[in-house]
């Protein structure tokens, strides 16, 4: 194994790149060879320059990130992978570690954590933050009680809008008059992570204000 870890970064938008590469080129182990903006561009450059690490955002255009992990899984390529995102979403993280990511990492992780789980990942491990690891944990505790229980009927687990659990949960907490601040603090989140799940949720159910979701909420029975 070399000394250097070789890295590709993919996220569309230039400054998030920029700012990683800043963060990365202050370790004399870690080199970036390379960016690109969409998965597969992603997916050519790992195949023509053979990184160590490819560090990849979800959302982007052409082809987004976990569908270019899959892709890269599929060919058997060796690089590892880390998804780097703005969403901790279940879905996410488990479709993440599903086409297999060697970790998946919140945009607003501090720099101490984010070089550990690029050495703990190159080193063949896998990394997952504190609350990601909650939600893998969670899902395969769930996964055995399945197995064990009988259950008499499938049931439709399907929400209305497409929301994610973790969506439904911030419209509870939205609905009862807590601000962005205090459902961070109250889940332990960051405040712009709650934004987003916030302004998701918004766009979703196809509001634009407090008292349109609350109807709504109230018309297919979400509280």
């Amino acid at each position: 194994m070399s000394n250097v870890t070789s890295i590709v970064l993919a996220d569309d938008h230039s400054l998030v790149r920029d700012g990683i590469r800043a963060l990365l080129e202050e370790e004399e182990d870690l080199k970036v060879i390379g960016e690109v903006s969409n998965g597969k561009e992603a997916i050519a450059m790992v195949l023509d320059k053979n990184p160590d690490l490819l560090i990849i955002d979800i959302r982007m255009p052409v082809m987004n990130g976990i569908d270019a992990v899959n892709e890269l899984k599929a060919r058997s390529v060796a690089t590892k992978c880390i998804i780097l995102s703005m969403h901790d979403s279940e879905e996410y993280i488990l479709k993440s570690v599903s086409a297999g990511a060697s970790g998946y990492l919140l945009k607003d992780t501090g720099k101490t954590e984010f070089l550990k789980a690029i050495h703990t990942v190159r080193q063949g491990g896998k990394y997952f933050s504190g609350d990601i690891s909650n939600v893998l944990v969670n899902n395969l505790l769930n996964a055995n009680k399945r197995q064990i229980e009988v259950v008499p009927e499938a049931k439709n687990t399907e929400t209305p809008f497409d929301l994610t659990s973790k969506e439904l949960e911030i419209l509870q907490l939205v609905l009862s008059g807590l601000t962005n601040k205090q459902i961070s603090e109250k889940l332990q989140k960051s405040k712009r992570t709650i934004e987003t799940h916030r302004f998701n949720l918004m766009r979703k159910m196809e509001v634009k204000n407090l008292m349109d979701l609350s109807k709504k909420a109230q018309t297919f029975g979400l509280v």
